[in-house]
C-alpha cells in the first residue's frame, strides 16, 4: 500500500496542472478524495473506480484509446457475462467487476475479471430476492459498484430495501447494510460514491426520500439527511470542491442542491426546474459553471454558478436551454464546450460560457449511456451499440463511427489506454489505438 501511494502522489504531481485549479487543490489537499485520485498504472493510465470514473464526470486523462474498431478488429478480448445488467464496469489495477441479475435476475451477483485477459476470477451473491418492478429501460443490476481499491460496494433493491454491500477484493463479504427504504415503479439505480471514509447513496424515491454517507469500513450510517419532495429520481452526486467548500451536487427531488459531503447539510438549493432526474451534472472550470440537464416531464439544460447560498432559484442561474436535452445520459464537459446525447440520439454541443448551441447532429435512434471523453476526442455509444467519436469544436467532426454488434445501455469505462463497453451479453475491452 506504501508504493501505490507513492505512485498516487507522482501521478497527482503529473497531472495536477492539466486540472483546473480548484480542483487541482482539492486532489492536493491531503488526498481527501480517495477514489477520485487519478491512480497510476502505466505512466499516463488511470483506474476507473466508480460511476462515470475517477473524477465522477466521464473524463480520463489517458491519450491513446482506439478510436476505430468493430466487433471483431481492435477486440482485445470478449467475455460473455451472465444475466443482465445495465451497470458500468469499474476498473483497479488488474481488476475488472461488474454487477449483474442471475436466476431469472432473484440473485444480484459482483463479479471479477481479468483486465488483461477478461478471464472470470469469481462471481459471488450479493442479494437474494423476488424481482423488484421497473422500467423497460432500466435493469434490476444498473447500480455501478464502486472500490477504495480494498473494498468493494454495491447497492441493490430487496424488496422495498436499500441493500449496500462491500466485499473485498477475493470476493469476501465484508459487510451488508439495509439503510432505509426505497420505492419506485421504475425500479432502482443508485450508484455509490467513495469520499473520504464516507459512502455516498442518493435515496431519493416515491417516500421518505434520503440522502446516505455511509461509513466505508463498518456501513453504519455516519448520517442521513431527509428530502423534502417524496419523489423518484436517480441522479449520482458530482464531488467538487467549489467557492471555497466541498460540495455534493446533485438534481432530483425537484430540485437542484449542493450538500456537505461530510454532514449531509445543505449549502444551496435551486427549486424545479422539473419533477425527475437521471442525468449527473459536470463542472466547467472555463466557465465555472456547473451544467444540468434532463428532467421529466419538462426538459431542461441550465448553467448554475456555484457559490451560492440558501434559495437561489432566482438568482444562480447563468443561463437556460431547451433544446438536444438528454433525461438519462449524462453529459461531458470539454475545454469551452459542453456536448449532450438526447435519449433520442441527438448529439448537441453548446458553448459553456453562455449556452449558445454550436451544432447538433442526430447520430442514431436511441442513446442512455453516457458520454465519456479522453485524448482530446468524446465517446458517444448508442442503444445499438454504434459509437461515434468525435472532435469538439465549432463545428461536427466525426473522427470515427464503430459498430460493436450487441445493444448497449451501460457506460464505457477507460482504464489502462483501453476502453470497457458491456453489451447485452458480453463484456468488450477495446484495445489501445497502437494495437
Amino acid at each position: 500500500m506504501k508504493d501505490e501511494g507513492a505512485r498516487e502522489m507522482l501521478h497527482l504531481q503529473v497531472s495536477r496542472r492539466r486540472m483546473d485549479g480548484s480542483f487541482a487543490a482539492m486532489f492536493w489537499r491531503s488526498l481527501i478524495f480517495p477514489t477520485l485520485v487519478t491512480v497510476a498504472i502505466a505512466v499516463h493510465a488511470e483506474n476507473w473506480p466508480c460511476w462515470r470514473g475517477p473524477r465522477l464526470d466521464g473524463t480520463s486523462l489517458e491519450t491513446n484509446l482506439a478510436t476505430h474498431w468493430d466487433a471483431t478488429s481492435h477486440i482485445a478480448w470478449k467475455t460473455p457475462l451472465p444475466g443482465v445488467g445495465h451497470a458500468s464496469p469499474i476498473v483497479w489495477g488488474d481488476a475488472v467487476f461488474v454487477v449483474a441479475a442471475t436466476g431469472g435476475e432473484e440473485e444480484r451477483q459482483l463479479i471479477r475479471l481479468d483486465r488483461d485477459t477478461g478471464a472470470m476470477r469469481w462471481q459471488v451473491p450479493v442479494v437474494r430476492a423476488s424481482p423488484e418492478g421497473k422500467h423497460d429501460l432500466n435493469s434490476r443490476a444498473s447500480s455501478t459498484p464502486a472500490t477504495d481499491g480494498t473494498l468493494v460496494f454495491t447497492a441493490f433493491l430487496a424488496g422495498t430495501d436499500m441493500v449496500v454491500s462491500a466485499h473485498d477484493f477475493a470476493g469476501h463479504p465484508v459487510w451488508q447494510v439495509r439503510p432505509g427504504t426505497f420505492v419506485s415503479k421504475h425500479g432502482f439505480c443508485s450508484s455509490p460514491v467513495v469520499f473520504e471514509d464516507l459512502l455516498l447513496v442518493n435515496g431519493d424515491h416515491d417516500g421518505d426520500s434520503y440522502l446516505l454517507g455511509l461509513e466505508r469500513k463498518t456501513g453504519r450510517t455516519r448520517w442521513k439527511t431527509p428530502r423534502e419532495n417524496h419523489t423518484r429520481s436517480y441522479c449520482v452526486p458530482l464531488v467538487r470542491e467549489l467557492a471555497g467548500r466541498t460540495q455534493m451536487i446533485l438534481s432530483g427531488d425537484k430540485q437542484v442542491a449542493s450538500y456537505d459531503p461530510r454532514t449531509g447539510r445543505r449549502h444551496w438549493v435551486i427549486q424545479g426546474p422539473t419533477e425527475q432526474f437521471v442525468a449527473s451534472l459536470v463542472y466547467n472550470p472555463e466557465a465555472g459553471l456547473l451544467f444540468l440537464t434532463g428532467g421529466f416531464p419538462d426538459l431542461h439544460l441550465l448553467g448554475i454558478r456555484p457559490d451560492g447560498v440558501g434559495d437561489v432559484t432566482e438568482t444562480h442561474v447563468a443561463w437556460r436551454a431547451n433544446k438536444g436535452v438528454s433525461y438519462v445520459p449524462s453529459p461531458i464537459s470539454f475545454g469551452p464546450y459542453f456536448l449532450v446525447a438526447s435519449d433520442g440520439g441527438m448529439a448537441s454541443c453548446y458553448r459553456a460560457v453562455d449556452g449558445t448551441l454550436v451544432w447538433q447532429e442526430r447520430l442514431g435512434p436511441g442513446e442512455h449511456a453516457s458520454l465519456v471523453s479522453a485524448g482530446g476526442l468524446v465517446y458517444f455509444l448508442g442503444d445499438d451499440g454504434v459509437m461515434t467519436v468525435v472532435k469538439p469544436g465549432e463545428r461536427f467532426e466525426k473522427v470515427a463511427r464503430n459498430e460493436l454488434g450487441e445493444r448497449c445501455f451501460a457506460s464505457p469505462a477507460i482504464s489502462g489506454g483501453r476502453l470497457f463497453l458491456r453489451g447485452d451479453k458480453h463484456l468488450f475491452c477495446v484495445g489501445q489505438g497502437h494495437e
